[in-house]
């Protein structure tokens, strides 16, 4: 077998393990399915052009998610996309609306939103993770280079600092 088969089928590997991983982490910051399938695309095609320049200092996930997130957001400043997020176990559905639930979702929405704006960076970055991309706390743990349980202990503290926050404002 040639050198070239064997990358590909090395590349074919990592592709399977990983493919699920990274697309959920795009899926976290976009919300968008099919542009997450097409980032996904991306960061393998580009992870495969650039696999000499990785150096093992890192997991090989987390290689993969900094290359994934570089290209978002190389394609939010191309695009000029704005990030939504959409936290639906807190707000109803649009259809489901009438004026004045309409203006106490709004309400709510943003008092969830200064909430987690006020969280610090990690913080901020697992509840996101948790809520949005719906991830294990070991992928999240994976992606930022931490414990699984340092990822639970600061999703705990977050969501008791939101909690404090958002009950000051009932």
């Amino acid at each position: 077998m040639q050198e070239s088969d064997e990358n590909s089928i090395e590349m074919d590997l990592v592709y399977q393990e990983y493919s699920k991983l990274v697309y959920r982490f795009l899926y976290a910051h976009t919300h968008d399915a099919q542009w997450s399938e097409e980032l996904m695309q991306e960061t393998f095609l580009r992870a495969v052009t650039s696999v000499n320049r990785y150096d093992g200092s890192c997991k090989l996930s987390v290689w993969l998610c900094q290359i994934a997130k570089h290209i978002l957001y190389q394609e939010l400043r191309k695009k000029k996309r704005v990030e939504t997020i959409e936290l639906s176990e807190y707000i109803q559905d649009d259809a489901a609306r009438d004026g004045e639930s309409d203006v106490l979702q709004r309400e709510i929405r943003t008092e969830l939103y200064r909430a987690i704006h006020h969280l610090s960076e990690p913080e901020r970055e697992v509840v996101m993770y948790r809520m949005t991309g719906e991830l294990s706390f070991r992928e999240i743990g994976e992606i930022l280079g931490k414990s699984e349980n340092w990822c639970r202990t600061i999703f705990y503290r977050a969501k008791m600092k939101m909690k404090k926050e958002l009950s000051a404002y009932e």
